[in-house]
């Protein structure tokens, strides 16, 4: 081989060598891990943990946003169909809007991961992971009614319709208070659809046609900080009001008073374990141990704040 042939060689290994990076990720596994609405602070904690599982279990991650429509999300999980992810890690918007594009893709074959959503009407789906939502609405109507032995007016902001969550934590709020509505009478109840704005206006609404309340229970920590808002524009400051999902922002208002409790339902370690799952069956068939794994919630007050997932990022 003379020099001329030599450089050249050279130069085609090391092109070949800088090719390889490339060449070997479309080896890597794909996963899409798909979420609501970024716009809400609780999944971007999701999606986040997502990202950090796929990097941990050394597989490549098509990000979803959303973006609070359902043919938005439907559109981006029939977009990873074409590309062939291996799997799929889902937050549902609605659990029936999306229900059509998740067994599309039972029907191609990708194994799905629900989180925190739970699709009943799709058979074939290869786990659920989420918090056990009626479990964690009851924590929170049972913190209230501890809260006051004797009875209270109770205002109830609940989340958006057809989010499985929402219906859940309803229904185990009312599974707690139902029963005790001579002492603990809802006189203002109504859907906030998830949203601090939202809840702001709503709960000023309930306000001026109620008056002051001495509980507001919220369906997520975004409706109760708007509800705390409303009652301090008019100095209610006494209202117990309690969140859940025990976002930074809701920890640090449950540590200064101002919210008096959150439930805390996990979410990071949700996300992990449905990305572990996803990639054991992606690569080699694993079946989980479980096909539904539900975390049980716990009620944040100021006496256990450490038990919260992201007490680290509260300042």
């Amino acid at each position: 081989m003379n020099r001329r042939e030599f450089l050249l060689s050279s130069a085609a290994f090391g092109a070949m060598m800088l090719a390889a990076p490339s060449v070997f990720a479309q080896d890597k596994l794909t996963i899409l891990g798909s979420v609501p609405n970024l716009g809400f602070p609780f999944f971007v904690h999701m999606l986040n943990e997502i990202k950090a599982e796929a990097a941990a279990q050394g597989v490549n991650l098509t990000e979803s946003d959303g973006q609070n429509s359902a043919t938005k999300q439907t559109a981006d999980i029939e977009a990873a169909l074409v590309q062939k992810v291996n799997a799929i890690v889902i937050s549902p918007l609605d659990v029936n809007a999306l229900a059509p594009a998740i067994e599309e893709a039972v029907k191609a074959g990708v194994p799905v991961v629900t989180i925190d959503r739970r699709v009943d009407g799709v058979e074939g789906i290869l786990a659920h992971v989420g918090a056990d939502n009626v479990k964690g609405g009851e924590a929170e109507a049972k913190a209230m009614v501890a809260a006051f032995p004797n009875g209270a007016k109770i205002f109830h902001l609940q989340g958006q319709p057809g989010a499985g969550p929402a219906i859940d934590r309803n229904k185990g709020v009312h599974n707690v208070l139902d029963p005790l509505k001579d002492k603990y009478q809802i006189v203002f109840e109504q859907t906030a659809n998830f949203a601090r704005a939202e809840a702001l206006s709503v709960t000023e609404a309930g306000l001026a046609a109620n008056g002051k309340p001495d509980a507001i229970v919220c369906a997520n920590d975004d409706m109760a900080l708007g509800a705390m808002e409303a009652c301090a524009a008019r100095n209610f400051t006494d209202v117990k009001i309690y969140g859940f999902d025990a976002l930074p922002e809701a920890l640090v208002a449950v540590r200064d008073g101002k919210l008096a409790g959150t439930v805390e339902q996990f979410p990071g370690e949700q996300s992990r374990t449905a990305v572990r799952i996803a990639v054991a069956f992606a690569k080699d068939k694993t079946e989980p141990k479980e096909k539904l794994v539900l975390l049980t919630p716990i009620v944040i007050g100021k006496d256990n704040l450490d038990k919260a997932e992201r007490i680290g990022e509260t300042k």
